[in-house]
């Protein structure tokens, strides 16, 4: 948590005083027995040659104990559940320390944890509270706030909008006997296919492509010794900026330059205006990321915003991501008003309010007409009915959120007295909240230059997530492609196209184009593909399709869809293309390719042509069917072939007319696929039976 500067050291020493003064409170001891939320108990290892407990500090770990009680039914939670392993969600060792910056000298202290093997020295990945399986965890303890909410609410916000946050979990913790109040569980900001999903780079690798990434960098103070890596200009003064990934021990020169490039790249096309796809803004940044943050923080009217906490990330090959978003304690309303400080107000903008403003790019952002046209059509969209960021929508999740710990913040409060009055704080903060949204909407301006964008007709119309292995191509990773088809009657310049989620990257050269009909294949490793298909890839990808689920979003420079699948290896997708020889085919560029009912499984060669569009002159009737099923074309057809949903042909049937005829009684109810063959063609017909 990133608070303050020491301007002068008059300030500092009455800082300092203040400081010592509240950790050095006695406080109420609290006797706990049960709760509503999980209970987490820390047990220490006890000092050498003694029965006391290790005291946790800042440095170094201590290892111990923990145990998460929680009911799989959801009902109350006690501490004699500590003893019954069903209701145990953790159980196990963990090194433990506290964490923090100024917060450190609260009496309530912030943990980090890892979660470890029974030898102590190997991570034990797993999943607490739901979370997704790994090893190093906060245990954040609300430091300065008040409300014991904000960052709880503005991590569910940002995860409800799209982008990761660290996911949370309330919980009451118990350290070596002591009550130490409400908490929230989460996960710590690190590389992980669940948290923030970018390729791990390697000290070995300084020199393109593997030199671009993946790195997570933050602007903020130093802590921990980390060295500041670079510095860059501010509006109001300068922001330091430190390496995350790579560990600033581990990171080389060349990874330095290039990362703290991609920055200047930023700082200089921003401060020039410059929104060149090739070139510019958008050629540098991923601009959703940076819009959303901006809101986020916006919203919030954080005060430790854009100069503190704020984290940025950039895969292999892609583009420079902003968050995820950390650190909201000093938003909505509040500050350190007991040191004199008072900037979160809700007719200012964060990032020009002459304090915290972080790098100047944040203002030449918004300064720039294209970038805030996006950024007020995305404000529109999200403070709509229904949408994360209306005055409804936030009130109800506050309310949820309060009701959930009701209960534990009165135990908080007696164990700490941190807080004043928690109904009027609530109270106070959907004030600020609604004063907030009219106040952005009022001021944020026109987005009708941007409102309305046309995209064009590019399908993703063939996926190959798992392929099979043979002696001839053993690496299966190696023959995934995906195909693009122009459905449209013009050629298309892909200049600034992408595909903007994480875990699949590629950016289309400047000035390439794809003609209309025309196919183009994106392969994991172009000469595989080249000596299996027998065709030239168009490009080659980054990272890998995931052989479960993936989302694939290609996008324009400045992020709209033009095409959007996710697809999945389990039922109603086709399973056959999961490791058994097939891949996705989508069965006309008709339909929506979202949809599992839109692809079948195929084996067909790539050079086949792809599924045409429905004929008027072909008939299948009637349709629903529940017994005969007449096939009609006004050309006369060679073959049928029937496929179920899953893309697995059950009849073929030759024939040599205008008509034919297939009994569909010895089916069960449910979609299939007529593919039907002519002298020098092929067309699909989309059948259901009742």
């Amino acid at each position: 948590m990133k608070l303050f500067f020491c301007r002068n050291n008059l300030f500092c020493i009455l800082l300092f005083g203040t400081l010592l003064s509240i950790s050095n409170t006695t406080l109420a001891q609290v006797t706990f027995t049960s709760s509503n939320l999980p209970i987490v108990i820390i047990t220490t290892d006890n000092y050498p040659n003694s029965s006391q407990p290790q005291e946790i500090l800042d440095s170094p770990r201590v290892f111990g104990n923990m145990k998460i009680i929680k009911r799989p039914d959801g009902t109350r939670n006690y501490m004699t559940d500590a003893n019954t392993a069903s209701f145990l969600n953790y159980t196990g060792r963990i090194s433990i320390e506290i964490r923090g910056s100024s917060s450190q000298t609260l009496p309530k202290k912030q943990y980090g944890l890892t979660t470890l093997l029974a030898n102590n020295t190997t991570n034990n990945n797993v999943s607490l509270l739901g979370m997704p399986s790994e090893n190093d965890w906060i245990l954040n303890g609300m430091g300065y706030e008040p409300s014991l909410i904000r960052d709880y609410l503005f991590y569910n916000l940002s995860r409800q909008m799209g982008n990761y946050a660290s996911r949370t979990s309330y919980c009451e913790v118990v350290v070596n006997g002591d009550y130490v109040g409400l908490y929230v569980l989460q996960e710590k900001i690190k590389p992980d296919s669940n948290r923030v999903d970018i390729f791990k780079i390697l000290t070995t690798e300084n020199s393109l492509p593997n030199l671009s990434g993946g790195y997570i960098t933050k602007s903020d103070k130093t802590t921990g010794g980390d060295p500041v890596a670079w510095g860059m200009n501010s509006y109001a003064g300068y922001t330091d900026f430190i390496h995350e990934f790579p560990d600033p021990s581990d990171v080389t020169t060349q990874q330095n330059n290039y990362i703290k490039g991609q920055f200047l790249n930023l700082e200089t096309a921003a401060h020039n205006n410059n929104i060149s796809l090739s070139s510019g803004i958008p050629s540098i940044i991923d601009v959703p990321t940076f819009v959303d943050f901006m809101l986020l923080n916006e919203l919030g009217s954080n005060a430790d915003g854009y100069q503190f906490s704020t984290y940025f990330h950039k895969d292999r090959n892609g583009k420079l991501r902003a968050g995820p978003i950390w650190d909201f304690n000093l938003s909505l309303g509040n500050d350190l008003f007991l040191w004199g400080f008072d900037r979160s107000h809700y007719d200012v903008w964060q990032f020009s309010d002459g304090g915290n403003e972080g790098a100047r790019f944040w203002t030449d952002l918004f300064n720039n007409s294209t970038f805030k046209c996006y950024l007020s059509k995305r404000w529109n969209q999200l403070t709509q009915t229904g949408n994360p960021l209306n005055y409804n929508s936030l009130v109800q999740f506050i309310d949820t959120t309060i009701t959930l710990i009701t209960e534990a913040s009165i135990r908080e409060n007696q164990r700490w007295e941190s807080i004043p009055n928690l109904t009027q704080e609530i109270a106070n903060m959907k004030v600020f909240i609604a004063n907030r949204i009219n106040w952005i909407t009022n001021n944020i301006g026109p987005f009708s230059s941007c409102n309305v964008i046309q995209t064009p007709q590019l399908v993703i119309n063939k996926i190959n997530y798992n392929p099979s292995v043979s002696g001839s191509f053993p690496i299966s990773n190696d023959q995934e492609f995906i195909a693009i088809i122009n459905a449209g009657t013009t050629t298309v310049n892909l200049t600034g196209y992408y595909f903007k989620e994480l875990g699949f990257t590629y950016q289309f050269p400047a000035s390439s184009t794809i003609l209309p009909n025309q196919t183009i294949y994106l392969a994991s490793n172009s000469a595989t593909f080249q000596s299996k298909y027998g065709i030239t890839a168009f490009g080659q990808f980054t990272r890998n399709l995931s052989n479960s689920s993936d989302r694939l979003i290609l996008a324009d420079g400045f992020g709209n869809t033009i095409d959007f699948v996710e697809y999945s290896d389990v039922s109603p997708w086709p399973t056959a293309p999961d490791g058994n020889g097939s891949y996705l085919q989508l069965v006309s560029t008709n339909l929506d390719n979202n949809l599992a009912s839109s692809w079948i499984a195929s084996s067909n060669s790539l050079d086949t042509d792809d599924f045409v569009l429905n004929s008027s002159d072909l008939k299948a009737f009637p349709n629903p069917v529940n017994d005969q099923l007449t096939i009609q074309n006004n050309h006369k057809f060679d073959a049928i072939e029937l496929f179920d949903y899953l893309g697995k042909m059950i009849l073929k049937k030759n024939c040599d007319d205008f008509q034919t005829q297939i009994d569909m009684n010895g089916y069960s109810n449910g979609m299939y696929f007529i593919k039907v063959y002519t002298e020098n063609n092929f067309q699909t017909l989309k059948v259901i039976k009742q």
